[in-house]
């Protein structure tokens, strides 16, 4: 009898660590496979994110096909890992993703953070004006994603865990969450 994957979602804000702490669970765990939000193309969903906040939020406008197709081929695979680690942004809020989640945490960090992190990450050797227009249009813009973020998915999520930890202390912790719950 094979043994369904269980299927843990990280989310956070942007430059909120979700990408880095998927990677370093993915080493801590053995036979495990990390999916990342940013290395699909979702067409047929909303384009325009802050219309899209503004209009409502609705997940389900979402159509995350690509990547629920590469869930359903791991649990359905001979062989299937143990876990599959999601670096996605919306827990449980997509109706047909909420399916297959057995685990959501959310990063909390500090939207200061991880807008510095951000910089740091997109801007290595940039003019100051990319940067400058970046953070105008967080200002102007921008800051209502994060902070839809912060209200409907950190709030949606199992877990929340502290942001500012070092990224080790994050995976040390999700680790022992998941055997705490028997994962």
């Amino acid at each position: 009898m094979t043994i369904r994957p269980k299927v843990i979602s990280i989310a956070a804000v942007s430059g909120g660590g979700k990408t880095t702490i998927t990677k370093k669970l993915g080493h801590k765990l053995k036979n495990s496979k990390e999916l990342f939000f940013d290395d699909y193309d979702f067409e047929d969903s909303p384009e325009d994110l802050i219309k899209w906040v503004k209009e409502g939020a609705d997940y389900n406008l979402w159509n995350l096909e690509p990547m629920l197709s590469d869930i359903n081929s791991l649990i359905n695979s001979n062989e299937a890992p143990s876990f599959i680690l999601l670096d996605y942004p919306f827990s449980y809020k997509n109706a047909r993703m909420q399916k297959f989640i057995d685990l959501s945490i959310y990063i909390d960090t500090p939207l200061d953070v991880a807008m510095a992190r951000r910089l740091l990450r997109d801007y290595d050797e940039t003019r100051i004006t990319d940067i400058h227009n970046d953070l105008n249009f967080y200002l102007d813009y921008g800051r209502v994603a994060y902070l839809e973020m912060e209200t409907n998915i950190k709030t949606n999520s199992d877990i929340i865990l502290d942001g500012t930890l070092p990224s080790d202390k994050i995976v040390e912790q999700i680790v022992e969450i998941i055997r705490d719950r028997g994962l």
